[in-house]
């Protein structure tokens, strides 16, 4: 039956509106549950199991742990209904699993609001035990002591009916007349009048030992090895933890037809489990090490640390070898779970089902698409959208519209923050401002001088962990939204000042992780991606982002670096929409990005230092859209500068000269560019347009090689796919290999013009055996002029000509010239023209631009039309 949600109840006047205090199903948790009770009766029935056994490890916590507001309290309350044989049960859930036994539930809610205190604690658990209707000797016989001792007075009795939490196991459980049955026991086996003052009048130990003279139902108290020794202890809180010992035997001596399990849920954690205090934990623990005959079920915000060795001497029992199902990494049940948010499909339901009129969800569909998209599956979030609604709703007499909740609860945040120091706190909003983040970032960003609360926060259960990530740790995306507006309401609440400070430590700090990125990719993008932001948002100098821009294109790897949208249009602004423009230039038309690149240097924003950055690809978009002298004259700019992209340029000159066809400058020029990877590509660039294959597969066989060494992925990418193309002439085993490599490669880099060039290899490699090579060179041309590549569109019509020219089909070949002759743009790329000509030692058109070849005309004609003969006559044509 459910239950009404009356705090929805009283918020409206309409009768047929129906609010349902609705229950997430936690199906997963409750499966972590059923398989925890399981392992637990399986391990209490093993015949090595003993409760005498101190020293081996514990495996009886189960934890169930996550941000405030998530349901884990929710959860507890239907766990403890579910649990219980005359309880509520939760229908979505499966059956308690057979073969556990009879199970004794107790939640005890250790929140500062209950007012609980251990005594209390320790009561809950021996009325529990109580339903079994039988006595704990030794427990009552040490609790009798201990309450004498601490309450004179005051009798238990009495205590138990006006103390609220346990009134409701006293009414069902009568203690007092069970501690009695014990204490007349001992005193008529004893010979003393009934009452543990006559018996503290006497050595305890020597009790105990008469015990064992006397009738079998007190003779059995006296195996309790440990008893005299826990009676003639100080009668104190710290005593009286250990009683839970006496508990755990009393409840281990009964027949198992008459026993049971006791399943302690433990909720609100983090009340006791303070992280500079820890004595009321402390006690707790040593409750849970002393009852392994006992399931504890622990929910709160933060993970139990009891499996950290340095937390020994805070508590009794610490480290994985004393609780190795807590320690990270385990599997099995019982272990710690972090409590997740909920499904979209989840939170869609709740909203449905939490309020109805006439059975119907009252909620329009965008108004709970809207709530569930900002919820981040938070329950909190949506139990306070459901408390606004009915608030409109009220008030207005229509159903609020999904603008209206176009916002962050502050409350939720402020939530989070009660529980934090004040360091925490500091770190919390320096953190708020970064996507992802280490320890070492975050202490320095927050300009503190230790660890410590940077290492504290990270263990908090809002922060989420991905070890595969730049930085480990990043804020819950809620929580990190609402920081700011929580903070204005704050007593500790910071001025714009201090964001503006913070945000300039967050850049700095992200900047002196620089200089140990080496080859780090991943982390240099988050660097860029993070440091622009800050400095955008917050009106920030550039300074090391300028030359992080640098280090972001030298490895012609393609990550896409794009800002949330803003309406600041400052230098940050400008330094992310050039890199942004950069590196869309391999997904779309590169007119597309000379428009913006233009735009970009007009304006005037990007700041001197950067604008290299901007017109050295402004210059390659011209070159590969077929504009060499435009391209020319921005490449002798930056060329001409100090920039980091100023010997790239000079090689880009030399591209163009290639492209010109003015080879004995081109290699005069490569010459003195120095020896890289690079070096290496551009002089086989330049060897295969001169038909000797041979020096250019040499070279760029020497730049792929380089290139990997120095962990430059996009460059050994690129000289691959070169290699590939020039190989593909010649050697078409070798092509094929070197495709697929620089397809394997080109799968985490992203360059356009290179993928291309891979596939006009193919085509080369095909060339005079398939008959649809020039179908498929037509799909790589269309494909190249969607880019605005205009060698790649060259390079796929020389294909199709060398595959003519190799069949011997004179008209498709005038035909393909022809085509190629479209590419040809005054000296731009006519000696491509010319090596078609050469295939078949023809005389290339009057009017066509001669290129000026290494070794002159007819040494470089030979040994194409040497090539074409060559793969004739491997293909068996004449």
């Amino acid at each position: 039956m459910p239950r009404s949600d009356l705090r929805s109840l009283f918020r409206s006047n309409q009768q047929n509106l129906t609010a349902e205090d609705v229950f997430a199903d936690r199906m997963d948790e409750w499966g972590a549950v059923a398989r925890s009770l399981e392992a637990h009766a399986a391990a209490v029935r093993r015949p090595d199991f003993s409760l005498e056994d101190f020293e081996s490890a514990r495996r009886n916590v189960l934890v169930f742990y996550g941000v405030g507001g998530i349901g884990k309290s929710t959860f507890s309350r239907h766990l403890e209904e579910h649990l219980s044989a005359d309880g509520q049960s939760t229908a979505q859930w499966t059956p308690v699993p057979d073969g556990v036994g009879r199970l004794l539930p107790v939640r005890i809610d250790l929140s500062r609001q209950s007012g609980l205190d251990f005594e209390d604690v320790v009561l809950a658990l021996r009325l529990t035990v109580g339903r079994l209707g039988r006595p704990m000797p030794a427990f009552d016989l040490a609790l009798r002591r201990y309450w004498d001792v601490n309450h004179p007075g005051d009798p238990l009795e009495a205590y138990l009916r006006r103390h609220g939490f346990l009134r409701r196991f006293a009414s069902a459980v009568s203690l007092p007349e069970q501690v009695q049955s014990v204490l007349g026991d001992i005193a008529q086996a004893v010979a003393l009048p009934g009452t543990l003052g006559a018996l503290v009048g006497q050595s305890l130990r020597s009790v105990v030992g008469s015990l064992r003279e006397h009738r079998q139902s007190v003779r059995a108290l006296a195996g309790c090895a440990r008893l005299a020794d826990l009676l003639e202890a100080e009668a104190d809180p710290d005593a009286l933890s250990y009683y839970a010992h006496l508990l755990a035997w009393d409840l281990d001596q009964l027949p198992a037809d008459q026993s049971g399990t006791p399943v302690v849920l433990l909720d609100t954690f983090e009340d006791v489990g303070d992280r500079s205090h820890r004595e009321l934990e402390r006690l707790v623990q040593r409750v849970a090490w002393l009852m392994p005959n006992a399931l504890f079920v622990i929910t709160g915000r933060n993970r139990l640390q009891w499996d950290d060795d340095r937390l020994d001497g805070q508590l009794d029992w610490t480290g994985p070898s004393a609780w190795p199902q807590l320690a990270p990494g385990s599997t099995a049940e019982p272990r710690q779970h972090r409590v997740g948010y909920l499904s979209a499909q989840d939170c869609e339901q709740y909203l449905c089902r939490r309020l109805t009129r006439d059975g119907q969800p009252l909620m329009a569909a965008d108004t709970r698409h809207e709530i569930v998209r900002r919820s981040h599956g938070l329950p909190l979030y949506l139990d306070l959208a459901v408390m606004r609604y009915l608030d409109l709703y009220q008030r207005t007499g229509h159903q609020p519209g999904a603008g209206e909740f176009h916002y962050d609860f502050p409350a939720l945040v402020a939530r989070t923050f009660r529980d934090l120091s004040a360091g925490e706190r500091q770190v919390l909003r320096t953190i708020s401002l970064f996507d992802s983040f280490s320890v070492d970032l975050a202490t320095a960003a927050s300009g503190l001088a230790r660890d410590a609360p940077a290492l504290q926060l990270v263990e908090r259960p809002f922060i989420d962990s991905d070890t595969a990530a730049p930085w480990p740790y990043h804020l819950h995306n809620l929580i990190r939204e609402a920081v700011r507006d929580a903070d204005e309401t704050a007593e500790d609440r910071w001025s714009a000042a201090d964001w503006h400070r913070a945000a300039q430590r967050a850049l700095d700090a992200l900047g002196a992780e620089l200089p140990a990125l080496g080859a780090d990719r991943p982390r240099l993008l988050a660097c860029l991606n993070q440091g622009l932001r800050l400095a955008r948002d917050h009106g920030l100098e550039l300074g090391w982002l300028v030359d992080a821009a640098y280090r972001y294109v030298a490895d012609f790897v393609w990550e896409p670096v794009e800002l949330p949208p803003s309406t600041q249009a400052g230098p940050a602004s400008a330094l992310a929409d050039t890199i942004s423009a950069i590196a869309r230039r391999q997904r779309v038309h590169r007119q597309e990005v000379v428009n913006e690149l233009t735009d970009i240097l007009a304006a005037g924003r990007l700041p001197y230092s950067a604008q290299d950055l901007a017109r050295y690809y402004l210059a390659e978009c011209q070159r590969d859209l077929g504009r060499p002298y435009e391209s020319a004259a921005g490449m002798e700019l930056v060329a001409a500068g100090s920039s980091p992209l100023a010997s790239a340029a000079a090689r880009g000159l030399v591209h163009l000269g290639r492209r010109l066809g003015d080879f004995p400058a081109v290699l005069a020029a490569t010459e003195r560019l120095g020896s890289d990877s690079r070096h290496h590509r551009t002089l086989g660039d330049l060897w295969w347009t001169q038909g000797n294959i041979a020096l250019a597969c040499s070279a760029y066989d020497d730049a792929c090689r380089q290139a990997e060494a120095e962990s430059a992925e996009g460059e050994a990418a690129l000289s691959r796919a070169c290699l590939s193309f020039a190989a593909a002439f010649q050697d078409r085993a070798r092509a094929d290999q070197q495709i697929q490599l620089a397809e394997h490669l080109l799968q985490g880099a992203r360059i356009r013009w290179a993928e291309i060039q891979a596939r006009n290899a193919a085509l080369l490699r095909d060339a005079g055996a398939e008959s649809d090579m020039p179908v498929r060179a037509g799909e790589v041309e269309a494909d190249a002029r969607a880019s605005g590549l205009t060698s790649s569109v060259a390079y796929a019509r020389l294909a199709v000509c060398f595959h003519h020219a190799v069949r011997g089909d004179q008209p498709a070949l005038d035909a393909a010239r022809a085509r190629l002759r479209d590419c040809v743009n005054g000296a731009e790329f006519a000696y491509l023209l010319e090596i078609s000509h050469f295939f078949d030692s023809s005389e290339p058109p009057a009017d066509l631009p001669r290129a000026s070849w290494i070794d002159g005309t007819p040494a470089t004609a030979a040994r194409w039309a040497a090539i074409a003969a060559d793969r004739r006559a491997a293909l068996g044509l004449r």
